[in-house]
């Protein structure tokens, strides 16, 4: 008897070890998980959010969203799941900015500096008054004084992508006009590079991934060997969330100040006026007020309604802060129309924070 009892436990031990070796590893890095009822979030909008997400046929591949430091709800659509990576588009600027923030508190630069003294081997023939004064919050805030955005080479690999931002006209006062730069968040990758003598990945790991618990991210390189910047970043969703929580938790994690509070109220705040990627201040009309882009830019960040502000990435991408609510909600998707998408999230889901 007592022989066939041991194999009973014996056989159990064995499904128990071939259950747990189905599952996930959890390593600690995950956030944790709560319930919508445990947080004050009603889960009864969130089911209103998806009936209409699915209603609009909108092509959202992953949602998740945090309350008071915990994940509330979480869902992926089609063949998206937990552990894919996901293109981030620009999205991937703030991480970028985030770099910035990590070198200036170490010293290795300051924001008044010269972007022209990072490159002196690189200059045009003829440097203007405006490319003199251009500086790495300029870059930061997209108001390096280019009248239109500047295009990489991308089908011209032997065309130096710092060497075309430089030549490009400056037309206006660095610091003074908005345009969507994304070749801007390039320089601030190639800065990041000469100043610390790593790549912005290899400089992010040891600083920002590694004690989020953020692995197996990948960052597109220039044909000059420098991670882009200001696009080309892949992670997944629970990653963005755990920035959006970094940011919402001014640079604290786990008890430990990884980055100066300071640079996430200077990050986060409106340090120049915006408007929507290709658009002129002019073309800016009073039914436009509504629009998430118009309320101001910082560091490689938007300022939204409801005193919020995101990282944004093209096609619907988003890590969408909001302080008030003291929540997060990440997003990846395939959408045309991106305030569409935010304004979806406006009626459903900032009422289910109760």
């Amino acid at each position: 008897m007592k022989s066939y009892f041991n194999r009973i436990i014996a056989a159990l031990a064995l499904i128990a070890l071939m259950a747990a070796c189905t599952q996930p590893a959890d390593n600690g890095t995950s956030l944790p998980r709560s319930t919508p009822a445990a947080e004050n979030v009603s889960p009864e909008a969130i089911d209103k959010y998806l009936a209409s997400v699915k209603e609009a046929n909108e092509d959202i591949h992953s949602i998740m969203i945090l309350r008071h430091g915990k994940v509330v709800a979480e869902h992926w659509f089609g063949d998206n799941a937990p552990d894919k990576l996901h293109v981030l588009w620009s999205v991937s600027k703030t991480f970028t900015a985030t770099a910035i923030g990590f070198a200036v508190a170490e010293g290795r630069l300051k924001l008044s500096d010269k972007v022209i003294g990072f490159f002196p081997d690189k200059l045009p023939a003829e440097v203007s008054e405006n490319l003199q004064a251009l500086t790495v919050k300029d870059l930061l805030t997209m108001s390096g004084g280019h009248d239109v955005e500047p295009t990489a080479p991308r089908d011209k690999p032997d065309i130096d992508w710092v060497e075309g931002f430089l030549a490009a006209p400056f037309v206006h006062k660095p610091g003074t006009f908005f345009v969507y730069n994304s070749v801007g968040t390039y320089m601030l990758s190639a800065i990041i590079q000469k100043a610390t003598g790593e790549k912005l990945l290899d400089y992010l790991t040891p600083r920002l991934f590694e004690p989020l618990g953020i692995s197996g991210a990948t960052w597109d390189d220039s044909p000059q060997g420098i991670n882009l910047g200001g696009w080309g970043l892949s992670l997944k969703t629970e990653d963005l969330a755990k920035m959006g929580l970094f940011i919402l938790q001014k640079g604290e994690w786990k008890g430990k100040q990884l980055l100066p509070a300071a640079w996430f109220d200077e990050a986060t705040a409106a340090q120049v006026s915006s408007m929507p990627s290709g658009m002129r201040p002019e073309q800016i009309t009073p039914d436009m007020k509504q629009q998430d882009w118009i309320l101001g830019y910082g560091y490689q960040m938007w300022r939204s309604r409801h005193n919020s502000f995101r990282a944004d990435g093209a096609f619907g991408q988003y890590i969408l802060v909001l302080p008030e609510q003291d929540a997060v909600i990440a997003v990846t998707a395939r959408v045309d129309d991106m305030q569409e998408e935010l304004n979806r999230i406006w009626e459903y889901l900032l009422p289910s924070f109760l």
